[in-house]
């Protein structure tokens, strides 16, 4: 069935299958703008305070890291994407070979289609491309008020051999989405029980709109192990999914909440500023290895990358490793630039301040 969206073109409507769900995700997310609007990651607002004589050689500039018990060459995640569709099988193969090659973590995107359609559970499994770094599944928070169990969650980490679990924080998409799941009542209850209970780190992640610093410190006294602040500034998925409705009226809506959300600069100084003692992700938004010097500098342990990848993901792997690697040395020159050596002279630096 065809509808015409509100700029005039002729697009499919949106199914409620979570496989053509997931493909019109990654076809609006590779060809569309969905960029958050008069709203930036507050990165920008800092700068590094260049050190001329920095005492250290280059070639002795270390970014390994440790996360979800593992040692790691760099201090760099692969945020969740996507799953479900042959699509994004081969998205995951090529970002899973691409972290394996060079040393960072990975996250897989919603395995909810895997536990409703097992024939799709495949493109989730990536561990035998990349079998030593940190990866974690993926599921919606909410989906705890939708059937999904302890034993599912179970049934998720070993289908994907993952060391860990992060739950996603989407309520806004789920409002603009075509039958959008919206209960959000409860779940700090049963995301406590999670904690308690299963026997890997259960993490929580937002997915573009940020998670302040008096959330990030309950959260973490309900047992969460890690948070990805995934703060504004990057991919909006009220715009996502605003060019996958045919709801005239969220269609409207959905162009209100452009520039919704916190910063990711924010959501990383709120944490640390409101106790959050624990590992913290920092994503939404950044694309270079400068911007993930200033999102560590300001106080997070891993810098995320997402939808600023994806192109070279569809493309190959090889695409990919070259852009990690590209990355990594855009990083590394930061920290030779203010004369830290490792990733703990970089996270206590005193050459970062806020522009004027």
């Amino acid at each position: 069935m065809l509808y015409l969206h509100k700029r005039g073109c002729f697009l499919v409507k949106p199914s409620n299958s979570i496989s053509d769900r997931k493909n019109e995700h990654i076809r609006i997310s590779l060809e569309e703008d969905v960029s958050s609007k008069n709203i930036t990651t507050g990165l920008e607002k800092y700068r590094f305070i260049h050190q001329a004589l920095p005492e250290l050689d280059f070639k002795d500039i270390n970014l390994s890291s440790s996360f979800l018990g593992k040692r790691v060459k760099t201090p760099f995640v692969i945020s969740s994407m996507t799953g479900g569709t042959q699509q994004a099988m081969e998205i995951n193969k090529n970002l899973a070979l691409a972290a394996q090659a060079r040393g960072w973590s990975m996250g897989l995107g919603s395995t909810r289609a895997a536990l409703e359609s097992p024939e799709q559970a495949y493109t989730f499994q990536v561990r035998k491309y990349a079998p030593h770094i940190p990866l974690f599944a993926n599921l919606g928070a909410v989906q705890l008020n939708y059937g999904f169990t302890m034993d599912d969650c179970r049934k998720i980490i070993a289908l994907t051999e993952a060391d860990a679990l992060v739950l996603h924080l989407n309520s806004l998409q789920e409002v603009f989405q075509t039958g959008g799941d919206t209960n959000f009542k409860g779940l700090m209850t049963k995301i406590e029980s999670l904690c308690t209970h299963l026997d890997v780190p259960v993490g929580i992640k937002e997915v573009g709109w940020g998670i302040d610093g008096v959330l990030a410190k309950k959260l973490s006294e309900l047992g969460v192990s890690f948070i990805d602040s995934a703060g504004s500034g990057g991919t909006s998925w009220s715009q996502v999914e605003k060019l996958r409705s045919a709801d005239p009226l969220k269609i409207k809506a959905a162009e209100a909440f452009i520039d919704w959300g916190i910063p990711t600069s924010e959501c990383i100084v709120s944490a640390r500023k409101h106790g959050y003692s624990g590992m913290l992700l920092a994503s939404g938004g950044i694309t270079n290895g400068v911007e993930a010097a200033k999102a560590i500098a300001l106080g997070a342990d891993l810098a995320g990358f997402g939808r600023s990848i994806l192109h070279r993901a569809a493309e190959s792997s090889d695409a990919l490793i070259n852009l990690l690697n590209l990355i990594e040395l855009e990083f590394k020159i930061v920290m030779f630039g203010i004369g830290a050596e490792s990733m703990n002279q970089l996270k206590n630096t005193p050459y970062l301040i806020k522009a004027l």
